[in-house]
């Protein structure tokens, strides 16, 4: 059956096109998706477009400025960094030197010099006075040649401890030189095993200034067991000349650490609704800049966000109005998707669209799973019950777009992916959980299957996730199982507001119609039960043949239920009720009876209406019949006429019934059914060829009475209808039809 057909909710507005009114208004159309460009724009410009704000510095602010996202001030946060960098100390690297190696090549070069017998002694002073203190820049430079390019110590490190040495270097007095020349050797091992101990021991320690280890080597020398005073002369300034500085400032290593400190300083953000200048304050240099970073400065050039989110609610809207292009005629829409139809569809978005607003307000960056609350399936069901299931399905889609962006947290990326997998998932599960409701019960049915689905989406992606958070986990497992309830009651809160706003006939609301137990159907039963059953058994034969043809079958079938309802009112007057009595048309003029069998279309619409039955339903009863003729009453009315001699004053027409014709399939294919039922039932015996000869022939005289002339029937289709009519009562009356091999052996028996 083509499910289009199937759903019972579109069948309140079941006009044909040519119907003037709002309903099928170009112009109103025109507005209805302008609405849903708006709504969609309005919706998500929020999430997409912030607000821009037309301010000067140093002005007030004419109102207060709020951070709509998440902001982060570069200026602040550049600021936080350099104050980070000022707080790192300068750091300071020891260099392992051995400057008493230094000592030791001193005292082998002056024990060398002095055995050589072939150098004066003042030549031995010269080459002192040039030789030693030429060889402390050596002993340096040799060190820097040595570890420079090496692990231990940057190059940078190595620069500054050899200006610093060399700065530092100590200045042997003159008088020192001229006494080293008679030092012998036994008395030099003596001084260079203690000057080696005192530079060693004072070298073991992190010295910035070489003075202050200088100036302890005089006590230490004094101490030792040099008794000779030229020899602990000699050493002190030696040892003094041998001590340097080993801790030095390592300027690669503080801008290190100067830039680690600043790339662990946190971004300094405005939180998302964070204040940022309230109504009054006044705008300063800073906040100017905050704002054109963030660019929420209004540009008079700068429209291209808000072109892009207009592009995008256009291309929305067109994927529901090709869908419907594709599916209708030439007007672009297909005939049962009506203005009103157009209408209750924005409102279905509306009302999804404002929910997952509300949830996106209790939503927070630390809790982003709150977003799977959102019942997103709201709408798809809603659609899908009272519209059509193909377009639930592409309206799934819009709403899982619209939730990704509206419940989005992230502020680097337009769209959330979960969001929008697990809202297309829940949506699909609905459609085919709730499709072929048939009782309210099904929503709730529905719902639990959105849960399941639900959290099994969610499940998914979060063991897909890297990072598995066990609390978070349970969080939105909770929220996605709690989503699916949701949904389930705000479908079975909203059903009745859009069934008596709209008119909609939903197929759960049919099937309610459809209980016996209802006021109408029990009056039916009780007071005519001859036309209940009449009525139950066109109910049977309708709604087969609605459905060969695509028509909504469970719609025929309950309008068949009460297409009779107004015989209640003069059962006695119907024949299928007149049980044990006589015909109270015999004694009565024709014209009267007449006027009481017409009248119980318009009886029964009264009816229909005060028991607030819907309108399709009261359309089958009032169109049932169309303008069809009584012709009994007719042909009754001439016989009298001719009887009397006189001469007639009514013409055919004048037994007619009011109308109006059948303004949709559904109505005609009831009052076919319901013709085809009574007259099968006044055949004693029929056969396959009487019935189907005699369906033929009430189809063939209500088409030559252009009783279908209104409504969209085809002549292919009233074929279909008369094959299942044909093979319904066959079915019904099996036992009272004979087949053709029945009627041969009786005339061979006669």
């Amino acid at each position: 059956m083509n499910q289009s057909h199937n759903q019972v909710g579109k069948q309140g507005n079941l006009q044909p096109l040519k119907a003037a009114g709002w309903k099928q208004s170009a112009a109103v159309r025109f507005v209805l998706l302008f609405l849903f460009i708006a709504l969609f724009y309005f919706s998500l410009a929020p999430h997409l477009v912030p607000e821009t704000y037309n301010i000067q510095q140093g002005a007030a602010s004419e109102k207060d400025i709020v951070a709509p996202f998440q902001i982060s001030d570069n200026k602040a946060t550049l600021q936080a960094q350099e104050e980070a960098a000022n707080r790192i100390d300068a750091i300071y690297s020891n260099v392992v030197l051995r400057s008493e190696q230094l000592l030791d090549q001193i005292f082998v070069r002056i024990e060398q010099l002095n055995l050589d017998d072939q150098v004066t002694e003042q030549n031995k002073i010269d080459i002192y006075r040039n030789e030693i203190p030429g060889r402390y820049a050596e002993f340096v430079d040799s060190f820097v040649k040595k570890n420079a390019g090496s692990e231990t110590y940057n190059d940078t490190l190595l620069k500054e401890m050899s200006e610093v040495i060399k700065e530092q270097q100590y200045t042997i007095p003159e008088e020192t030189f001229y006494k080293m020349p008679k030092l012998g050797t036994v008395e030099l091992t003596e001084m260079r095993q203690v000057g080696q101990e005192i530079v060693r021991k004072l070298m073991g320690d992190q010295l910035r200034e070489a003075e202050t280890a200088r100036a302890r080597v005089a006590e230490l020398v004094n101490a030792s067991q040099l008794s000779s005073r030229t020899s602990r002369e000699i050493v002190q300034e030696l040892a003094r000349f041998a001590i340097m500085p080993n801790r030095f400032l390592d300027k690669e290593a503080t801008e290190e650490a100067k830039i680690q400190a600043k790339q662990n300083t946190p971004t300094v953000v405005i939180e998302e609704g964070e204040m940022i200048v309230k109504r009054g304050e006044t705008i300063t240099p800073a906040v100017y800049e905050l704002l054109k970073d963030s660019s929420l400065l209004h540009d008079k050039r700068n429209y291209w966000p808000q072109t892009g989110l207009l592009l995008l609610s256009v291309m929305l809207i067109l994927g529901v109005y090709a869908f419907m292009h594709q599916a209708g005629g030439n007007d672009g829409l297909k005939p049962n998707y009506t203005n009103a139809q157009l209408l209750m569809l924005w409102l279905i978005f509306l009302i999804n669209v404002i929910i997952m607003g509300i949830v996106s307000l209790i939503q927070t960056d630390a809790a982003p799973y709150v977003g799977y609350l959102a019942p997103a399936a709201l709408g798809t069901i809603l659609i899908t019950l009272l519209l059509d299931m193909r377009l639930a399905i592409i309206s799934s889609v819009i709403f899982a777009v619209a939730g990704s962006v509206i419940l989005n947290t992230e502020q680097n990326q337009i769209f959330d992916f979960e969001f929008g997998f697990v809202f297309i998932v829940v949506s699909i599960a609905a459609i085919f959980s709730i499709h072929r409701a048939s009782q309210r019960s099904t929503i709730l049915k529905a719902g639990i299957m959105v849960s399941l689905f639900g959290s099994l989406s969610v499940l998914s992606l979060m063991l897909i996730s890297e990072e598995l958070d066990r609390m978070q986990l349970i969080y939105s497992l909770g929220f996605a199982f709690a989503s699916g309830l949701l949904t389930a009651v705000l479908v079975i809160g909203l059903m009745p507001f859009f069934e008596i706003t709209f008119g909609i006939l939903s197929a759960l609301k049919l099937v309610e119609l459809s209980n016996p137990n209802h006021p109408l159907l029990r009056k039916l039963l009780t007071e005519t039960p001859g036309t209940y059953h009449h009525s139950v058994m066109v109910g049977n034969l309708s709604e087969a043949a609605a459905e060969a043809i695509g028509a909504d079958g469970l719609l025929c079938r309950v309008g068949s239920y009460y297409h009779d309802i107004g015989k209640t009112k003069r059962p006695n007057y119907f024949i299928e009720n007149q049980t044990n009595i006589e015909n109270p048309h015999d004694t009565i003029d024709p014209k009267l009876s007449k006027s009481i069998i017409v009248a119980h279309a318009r009886d029964g619409v009264d009816m229909l209406k005060a028991h607030n039955i819907p309108k399709p339903i009261r359309d089958i009863a009032e169109q049932h019949h169309g303008t069809t003729s009584l012709k009994f009453f007719y042909y009754k009315a001439m016989k009298q006429a001719e009887e009397q001699g006189v001469k007639p004053n009514f013409t055919e027409d004048d037994f007619r019934y009011p109308g109006p014709k059948a303004q949709s399939k559904e109505a005609a294919v009831v009052g076919i059914a319901d013709c085809v039922e009574a007259a099968v039932r006044s055949l004693r015996n029929p056969t396959v060829e009487q019935v189907e000869a005699m369906i033929q022939k009430i189809i063939k005289s209500r088409v030559d009475d252009n009783q279908y002339n209104e409504c969209d029937l085809t002549m292919k289709e009233l074929d279909k209808i008369a094959q299942s009519l044909k093979e319904s009562v066959i079915g019904i009356f099996h036992s009272r039809i004979e087949y053709p091999e029945d009627v041969k052996s009786k005339e061979r028996l006669a």
